[in-house]
């Protein structure tokens, strides 16, 4: 009987198997990389489109091939003083003691490596920090669960608006996601109101927070940076290529964390000035009309 039940339960796992892989390769073949955002069997970090995003990415490989080559050597010759020296072929353990060639040898090289290691990541952590000289500040507000941006020197300097997840993005999440044959390559990722920035200008960026911890992180940018309640913390980037670039908050701050992405949309001068007017002029507009509204009500009571 228990034979049965086991053989009953294999073989709906089997079929249900059958039923998901074809629809989750579908999904696969479906799914394309999203410019500025994540690949599809993403391996390495995001395209760099920031100095300091490239010199992330150079450390990134530079400490990886270090360690890789430090795991080489030690195993390498540990496994060879084991295989060379082992006992079945007649070696006896050596009876030297505190050799100062040896102290010397492993305490100086392991300095030079760090000391190798530091040096570029201390440059660059320095570059990250030197937040003067910037062309734009924008002020960004984490809160539960969108993102607030206010220009706040700089052109365009004044304007304010609330970053949300699109609500039809939203809608596709509660439904269960994509459906097989849906082409939506921004999945979670698409906002109702994009941060917009000119190319090759310093903009920096002033983090904060309404309610719990949150991050600002787009890696693209070469930027990670906490918003935390009652502090400001600061840093920039410098966006060397038009485009749309894709990233999300990085902490864990609530039940819907994954609905708070953040989308960054680079313009040329002319089309940012141009953004900014038009901006501009909605603000200007939207108390007028909230005004003209108010009266009429007021008339027709």
């Amino acid at each position: 009987m228990m034979r049965t039940f086991k053989s009953n339960v294999l073989n709906r796992l089997v079929a249900l198997g059958a039923m998901l892989v074809p629809s989750f390769v579908h999904l696969a073949h479906a799914v394309e990389d999203l410019p500025g955002g994540p690949a599809v069997r993403q391996l390495n970090l995001h395209p760099a489109v920031t100095q300091i995003a490239e010199s992330q990415a150079w450390l990134h490989w530079f400490m990886l091939i270090i360690c890789a080559a430090i795991f080489v050597a030690v195993f390498s010759v540990m496994f060879y003083a084991i295989w060379k020296h082992r006992k079945s072929v007649g070696h006896k353990p050596a009876t030297f003691h505190e050799s100062l060639t040896v102290e010397v040898i492993w305490t100086a090289v392991p300095f030079i490596i760090v000391i190798a290691m530091a040096f570029p990541a201390t440059k660059v952590v320095i570059a990250m920090k030197d937040t003067t000289n910037a062309d734009l500040t924008i002020k960004v507000t984490g809160m539960q669960w969108r993102w607030g941006y206010d220009y706040l020197r700089g052109e365009g300097e004044g304007i304010g608006f609330v970053s949300a997840l699109d609500l039809s993005q939203r809608a596709l999440s509660d439904a269960g996601g994509p459906k097989a044959g849906q082409d939506v390559q921004d999945y979670l990722l698409k906002v109702d109101h994009p941060l917009v920035v000119p190319v090759n200008k310093k903009v920096r960026i002033i983090t904060t927070s309404n309610d719990v911890i949150h991050s600002w992180a787009m890696p693209s940018l070469g930027i990670h940076q906490d918003a935390i309640p009652g502090f400001v913390r600061d840093t920039w980037f410098k966006a060397e290529k038009v485009g749309d670039f894709y990233g999300d908050c990085a902490k864990i701050c609530g039940k819907e964390h994954a609905y708070m992405p953040i989308h960054v949309k680079v313009l040329s001068a002319s089309d940012y000035s141009q953004w900014a007017a038009t901006e501009k002029a909605l603000m200007t507009a939207q108390p007028a009309q909230v005004a003209q509204s108010a009266e009429i009500t007021a008339s027709t009571k």
